[in-house]
């Protein structure tokens, strides 16, 4: 496992250091982390097509962190995939995601967003990267819970349209070299095991289809994130640490209320605040030798950015396990002798 790494959207703003890659760069190093995960769709730090198109661009990119004292973890297009598939009822509320010349626009708009994953793909081997963070959209999630009934082949016409979206995307990853790993979450018609597999099914099992792992939308749903790890971990190839908590009352419990996140029961916090159990994780992680990053996405209803950023990188360096080269009986073992081990099982010949 690498890390710690920090993923910059939550941080990124007008005034220095958080205006520019350069200076995000610095601030993430001083702070301790090895690694930057770059909202591509921040123009701040980073030009989309010109990283897609120029290899002396991102060259550059790669340079300016290394001399900050990081490396690049993954790019993200989680705004710009969103908007792979809209279903109608969203469209004014994502519509802020692209540029004013689509909005309102639905055909135009899945196409701006399938040109914006498709730039990252070719991005992301230009900087040297093997993994990219996402999300898939969804056409399915106002249907989540079936009230009414779902129609007969519904879910499956769902599933089989976003795999025709992402299908082509995903050759373009294939192409050049890198995982799309989707961040399964609320909201999007990935967002647990189920719904993976069923996505993974309708894309014909693609190799680039992979799992970037968040505890924190498992915990709020209830989900046993650490089990998840056994069962996926052939396909996670991205980590985003971040913790949560859910506090059910007799007056709300997993749907919030529409409440606030302060008043939610289900509420993200800063890391080592929350109820994830990142000992666990770690732990089930380095069982499967994960070889990926561990990136900070920090969101907090209570904490300041600033303290949530100076303690996450200690938190996660505190964490991550260097395996063990050998067993720790191992000093009480002995030489193989298969006579032996038959007479310790009763076996006479």
């Amino acid at each position: 496992m690498k890390g710690p790494g920090v993923f910059l959207a939550q941080f990124a703003g007008d005034e220095a250091p958080f205006n520019t890659l350069p200076n995000m760069a610095r601030w993430a190093a001083d702070l301790g982390y090895k690694g930057v995960q770059i909202p591509t769709w921040d123009a701040r730090l980073i030009d989309l097509q010109k990283a897609a198109e120029s290899q002396t661009y991102c060259d550059e990119l790669t340079g300016v962190c290394a001399e900050a004292g990081v490396a690049i973890t993954e790019l993200s297009t989680h705004l710009q995939s969103q908007l792979v598939a809209v279903h109608p009822a969203y469209g004014d509320l994502f519509d802020g995601f692209a540029p004013q010349a689509v909005q309102g626009k639905p055909t135009e708009r899945t196409e701006w967003a399938r040109g914006q994953v498709t730039m990252a793909a070719k991005a992301s081997r230009r900087l040297g990267l093997s993994a990219h963070a996402t999300f898939s959209g969804a056409l399915l999630w106002h249907t989540v819970y079936p009230w009414p009934q779902r129609p007969a082949g519904l879910v499956e016409e769902g599933f089989s349209e976003l795999a025709r979206r992402w299908k082509p995307l995903l050759d373009v990853f294939d192409e050049n070299g890198v995982d799309a790993c989707f961040e399964l979450h609320p909201g999007e018609d990935l967002h647990d095991g189920v719904t993976f597999e069923r996505f993974l099914a309708a894309v014909d099992d693609h190799p680039r289809a992979k799992i970037l792992y968040d505890p924190s939308h498992f915990l709020l749903q209830q989900l046993n994130y650490v089990d998840f790890i056994h069962i996926y971990h052939s396909r996670i190839k991205a980590f985003h640490v971040k913790d949560a908590e859910f506090r059910p009352t007799g007056r709300a419990g997993v749907y919030g209320g529409y409440q606030g996140w302060v008043d939610r029961p289900g509420r993200f916090r800063s890391l080592g605040d929350g109820q994830v159990d990142f000992s666990a994780i770690f732990s089930a992680f380095t069982q499967h030798d994960y070889a990926g990053w561990a990136v900070l996405e920090w969101e907090c209803c209570l904490k300041s950015p600033e303290q949530g950023a100076a303690e996450g990188a200690p938190f996660i360096a505190r964490h991550m396990i260097q395996k063990a080269g050998r067993a720790f009986d191992d000093f009480a073992g002995s030489a193989p002798d298969a006579a032996r081990n038959r007479r310790i099982l009763g076996l006479t010949d």
